[in-house]
């Protein structure tokens, strides 16, 4: 059964577009085995055959299931190497991205730092005074650490010495 060209047009517009009915397609798969298709449908008809071909086959075929029997029984060969070469390469490629970045990060700030040191202060003296103003800030900071830094130091040797106890008690 041979369908003219615009009520062909008009079903497979309807058949993509799922608007037709079992009967329709029907005479879509019937009107697409035959031989005498257009080249603009070529491609149509050889998805209705492949599909007509899949609703022919069946999984009563009794080789089926021995093949895939014998498929899942088989022995993964190398699959430890195979596992361990593909996770090395996904590190190795994390890495990579990571050493890039870096890279192009660092390219960045050298771009964008003067490489340079341009002075700040046209007054020697006013300099000299903003200098010991910095030097005394980090004194009084270095002397804070080193007091905390003794603070932990008396910590850890009366920790030492609890632990000396108790080995001597045992």
């Amino acid at each position: 059964m041979l369908m003219d060209s615009e009520k062909l047009q008009q079903l497979l517009a309807r058949y993509w577009s799922g608007d037709t009915t079992l009967e329709e397609e029907a005479q879509l798969r019937e009107h697409f085995q035959g031989g005498d298709i257009p080249d603009e449908l070529k491609e149509t008809a050889a998805l209705f055959r492949y599909f007509n071909e899949g609703r022919n086959k069946s999984l009563k075929d009794f080789t089926f299931e021995p093949a895939a029997i014998e498929k899942i029984a088989q022995p993964k060969k190398s699959g430890r190497l195979v596992a361990l070469f593909y996770n090395a390469s996904k590190i190795a490629a994390g890495l990579l991205v990571v050493i890039v970045a870096t890279w192009f990060i660092r390219n960045e700030i050298r771009k964008s730092t003067p490489q340079e040191v341009v002075d700040t202060y046209d007054d020697p003296k006013l300099a000299f005074e903003e200098t010991k103003k910095a030097l005394m800030m980090i004194s009084k900071s270095f002397g804070t650490a080193q007091a905390q830094a003794k603070k932990i130091n008396m910590f850890n040797e009366a920790q030492e010495e609890i632990q000396r106890k108790n080995k001597d008690s045992l």
